[in-house]
């Protein structure tokens, strides 16, 4: 459907794409994967037409259309209603609807047979593609992202840019474009319509693409994981969970082939080092340094997954009691937040409090934080000393600070280093502390105003949406410090693998209450199965991770046995320790050769979509690399032994 071939693309003098390949095939289900920065949405971008490629081609099929829905469709605004926006959709049966009001208009005061013919053959097409049910069809995907029957009737400037989202994806969900591009589709969505969108994308008869930072979601939508890194488009055949694992076999054997490469240099140089100065062996030390030239260097494996190691410590320990609400009730108008709601939480709670959007969740953190009022009694425990993380509270960085200015504000008692060592944490380093809030973009934003809570030493954590603009490198960082933090803190995300994560509390609005689990998400996704309020989520394809690994031990090679070196006279014995030699020599250019075949082989991206080939693969490989070992430790008693007998 789409062929990408030797793709390259450049900012500057940075590659972001060189050489890079992929081909798309009709009914793919692709997660685009990567670091922020890596080219992801500039990838969408060229196969959408609003870029050029510096170099390389994207062909697609005639018969290719590609739907883009991106975050620049937040700031789209119109006076229609939100069902009228929708259904521009129907482009031809909009057209054949106004053709038909015009002509039943005009018959109205002039009939005539050729009117007549005119309206039919309209109404055969407007029949032909199902016109009489595209308002059917828009309604009920709008109301499957969450809008109300209410809703459909009022003008989208009424809503705020996330629901302006979901209306765009409505549009492009009824358009069925052969390939749908999805950028961060759940960034706006609450967990219900996330739910839905992924039956949809399922279901969904074109092709796929997803950048998203959602574990859970890419796990349950995608079939294929493509990672863009080091300028290339790296091809895994199954979902997230299947990339985690086949990314880390890659790297071991990348690793390996890294530390035997470098073994086998070292060996080289010692050999060249060792016999330079001997004219008998110009022509073999002359050889290496031609095949040290020659070699292509393995990279180095480049640990992606940042650990944190840092202790985020509060100076006050609060008292047992956290927070406690009696009483409370809280409305706006006629739509009730709260009814005589109580809850309380006790120290080292983790909370997470979700739910669907409008029911009131970050009203709710607004309560916790006591910015907005209520009827009834809201209460700090002792020593309870809090922060609240917003998106909006984005905006409150000093755009003049450089990142250790902005942390120092936070934490005046901090050194220079210990803010290092934080920044570093959240994927700054070397000059990039320097860098001003200005320049950042708005997830390295959002890592700095994260690391400003995290540093606050505040005993209780408020975070909306904390999640949201965060690649998954940083997401996994964020989870990581919420683990090792020994304070309590109330989260509201839409992330499931998040939530899971770090929750040890699930609370949700119900009835106007306040409603507490006392489990993990995933434990009370199952107690709400139990209890027939979600229907039981269908069972997902599990990919094995990787074919089992078949425990081989290949034959070694005879290494010669040491014996007491014969006297210089011994011409006999020299003879075959040289012969041995060159015997040993051969065989071990025959072994990179074919080692460096397998390599080759491993690396491809196509070799993973075949277990069967893989596992044998693995195994050639192995069996390589031992008898290559095995035979090069072979050669050099062997060489030492000729040296000896040479002497």
């Amino acid at each position: 459907m789409i062929a990408i071939t030797n793709l390259s693309y450049y900012l500057g003098d940075r590659a972001l794409y060189e050489g890079a390949s992929l081909h798309i095939k009709p009914k793919m289900k692709i997660g685009l994967i990567g670091l922020n920065g890596t080219g992801k949405s500039t990838l969408l971008r060229m196969l959408n037409g609003e870029i050029q490629p510096d170099g390389g081609n994207i062909s697609k099929s005639g018969d290719c259309t590609i739907g883009f829905l991106n975050q620049d469709l937040l700031s789209y605004q119109s006076e229609d209603s939100i069902l009228s926006v929708a259904m521009q959709a129907f482009e031809r049966q909009n057209q054949l609807q106004v053709q038909i009001d015009k002509i039943l208009h005009e018959m109205e005061h002039n009939y005539r047979d050729e009117l007549v013919d005119k309206l039919a053959r309209a109404q055969d097409e407007f029949e032909a593609l199902d016109g009489y049910t595209i308002q059917a069809k828009a309604e009920a995907i709008l109301e499957g992202l969450g809008f109300s029957t209410h809703d459909l009737s009022q003008p989208l400037r009424q809503f705020s840019g996330g629901w302006r989202m979901r209306v765009m994806l409505a549009k492009l969900l009824l358009q069925k474009p052969s390939l749908l591009m999805l950028d961060e589709p759940t960034n706006h969505l609450d967990l219900p319509s996330i739910q839905w969108v992924e039956k949809y994308v399922q279901n969904y008869e074109g092709a796929v693409i997803v950048v998203s930072h959602d574990r859970e979601f890419l796990d349950n939508v995608v079939d294929t994981t493509v990672e863009v890194s080091g300028a290339k488009l790296n091809l895994y055949s199954g979902n997230y969970s299947f990339y985690i694992e086949e990314k880390a076999q890659r790297n071991d054997i990348q690793r390996g082939a890294y530390e035997n490469q470098q073994a086998k240099i070292r060996q080289t140089e010692r050999f060249i080092e060792r016999f330079k100065a001997k004219a008998t062996k110009a022509r073999q030390v002359q050889s290496r340094v031609k095949a040290l030239e020659r070699m292509d260097v393995v990279d180095e494996v480049l640990d992606e997954n940042a650990k944190v190691h840092f202790r985020f410590q509060f100076t006050t320990q609060p008292g047992r009691h956290v927070f406690q609400l009696e009483d409370a009730s809280k409305a706006y108008g006629d739509k009730v937040i709260l009814n005589h709601a109580n809850i309380s939480m006790e120290r080292g709670d983790k909370i997470a409090l979700i739910g669907a959007n409008g029911r009131g969740k970050s009203t709710m953190l607004r309560i916790v934080a006591g910015t907005e009022p209520i009827e009834g009694v809201r209460r700090l425990g002792h020593n309870v000393s809090f922060t609240f993380y917003a998106q909006h509270q984005l905006e409150s960085l000093n755009i003049a600070h450089n990142l250790i200015e902005e942390l120092k504000y936070a934490n005046p008692t901090k050194t220079e280093t210990e803010l290092r060592t934080v920044l570093g944490c959240f994927l700054f380093s070397g000059d990039d502390v320097f860098k001003k809030i200005k320049v950042l973009s708005g997830g390295e934003k959002s890592r700095v105003a994260l690391a400003k809570v995290l540093l606050s030493q505040a005993n209780f954590l408020l975070l909306d949406e904390p999640t949201n603009h965060l690649d998954m490198q940083s997401v996994n960082i964020l989870i990581q410090a919420l683990q090792q933090y020994e304070g309590s803190y109330i989260v509201v995300s839409h992330d499931r693998y998040f939530v899971e994560s770090i929750a040890n509390k699930i609370w949700y609005l119900e009835d106007h209450q306040i409603k507490e689990y006392p489990g993990t998400y995933q434990e009370y996704n199952i107690w709400l199965e139990e209890r027939g309020l979600q229907s039981a989520v269908s069972e997902k394809a599990i990919v094995s991770s990787a074919p089992p690994q078949v425990k081989s031990t290949p034959p070694p090679v005879s290494t010669p046995p040491k014996k007491e070196s014969p006297k210089p006279e011994n011409a006999k014995a020299l003879r075959q320790a040289q012969k041995l030699v060159e015997e040993l020599e051969g065989k071990i250019t025959q072994l990179e050769t074919q080692k460096a075949q397998l390599e080759a082989q491993l690396a491809d991206p196509h070799s993973y979509a075949e277990k069967d080939v893989l596992e044998k693969l693995n195994q050639d490989y192995t069996h390589t690399k031992k008898e290559l070992a095995d035979t090069t430790e072979a050669w050099e008693v062997a060489m030492l032994e000729v040296e000896e007998l040479a002497g």
